[in-house]
């Protein structure tokens, strides 16, 4: 009895099966007939080169021999679309381990990663990162976030360096500390 049942139903899902197969539907080789007219403006735009993005509007400004050369390096680096590196000097004064600095470097990756801008973060030594990044379009946007972060001081792109208003250069502030370093380590002197 139990044979028969198996059997039974061994050949009533082959039926279902076999029922299943035939309803299921067959698209032609031959399309010629077929009207495809479901792609709408974008989709038949798509890949198409856009009106404000052709070679014209990329070409820098005729008057470059007029400009001095900082404002000439702004104008290339606004059209600047191959990899690019550059260096964040971190504020002084602060001390800081490796792990810190890991910890920044990953921080400010993963950030700049969800504003989908690809930057990597390596550590030369405890006060100087190296940046480097695929998409040499986004250098402002990375250069404005560095400046934002409490942790940096300045951004060294190629011969430019920026800081934040009214920050003194690096080379100022270096000075300093060691002038309070010295006269401290003097007065301790002194007081032997």
């Amino acid at each position: 009895m139990r044979q028969t049942l198996l059997v039974l139903f061994f050949f009533a899902s082959i039926l279902v099966a076999t029922e299943a197969y035939k309803k299921r539907v067959t698209i032609p080789d031959d399309l010629d007939d077929v009207a495809d007219d479901e792609e709408d403006e974008e989709w038949k735009q798509w890949g198409s080169k856009k009106s404000g993005s052709g070679p014209d509007k990329n070409l820098p400004p005729p008057d470059f021999a007029n400009m001095d050369p900082t404002r000439i390096q702004e104008e290339l680096m606004k059209r600047h679309t191959g990899p690019s590196y550059g260096f964040v000097k971190l504020r002084f004064g602060v001390s800081r381990t490796k792990d810190d600095i890991q910890n920044i470097a990953i921080k400010w990756s993963k950030m700049l990663k969800a504003g989908a801008v690809d930057v990597r973060f390596m550590a030369v030594d405890l006060n100087t990162f190296m940046f480097t990044m695929e998409r040499g379009q986004d250098v402002e946007e990375v250069k404005e976030f560095i400046l934002r972060q409490n942790d940096a001081y300045e951004v060294k792109l190629g011969d430019q360096t920026y800081r934040r208003a009214g920050d003194p250069p690096l080379d100022q502030v270096i000075e300093k500390l060691h002038r309070e370093k010295h006269a401290s380590h003097n007065g301790s002197k002194d007081e032997l």
